[in-house]
């Protein structure tokens, strides 16, 4: 069995910025030449997240709608208090989502649905330069 890692760094503009990593990853996966096996995605940071979705302009709206219902920006969270950088909301949401995807690799290639991509959501308040950490494992 082999097992390689790549990284991938994305540059998100703030909070709610969506964006699609579903071709990056799909190419370094082809590059790897693991014809049957997993991809994991990970990303290095507590303030984003990595999830799959139908990527278009309606879900892009609603998801972070959903998230500021879960966890609104303006309740107090103890995050906030202890560090004063007003991204305690940003901490919940992407803890509720989560950091990392596992993707089935079969024949080369990621088994996705046919409207499923794989994104970044990125929750932080500021501009962000993200680390995408994939370790493809397989034969």
């Amino acid at each position: 069995m082999m097992v390689i890692t790549k990284n991938i760094l994305i540059k998100s503009k703030s909070e709610n910025d969506i964006i699609d990593i579903t071709d990056q990853i799909s190419n370094i996966v082809k590059e790897s030449l693991i014809e049957n096996g997993a991809v994991i995605v990970f990303v290095a940071g507590s303030t984003a997240a990595i999830t799959t979705m139908e990527f278009e302009p309606g879900l892009q709206k609603d998801f972070p709608e959903m998230l500021s219902r879960l966890a609104p920006k303006d309740n107090e969270y103890a995050h906030d208090a202890t560090w004063h950088d007003g991204n305690g909301h940003s901490h919940v949401r992407a803890s509720l989502v989560g950091p990392n995807l596992t993707v089935p690799i079969v024949n080369g290639h990621l088994t996705l649905g046919t409207w499923q991509q794989i994104v970044l959501v990125e929750m932080d308040t500021k501009p962000r330069e993200r680390k995408i950490i994939l370790q493809m494992m397989g034969e």
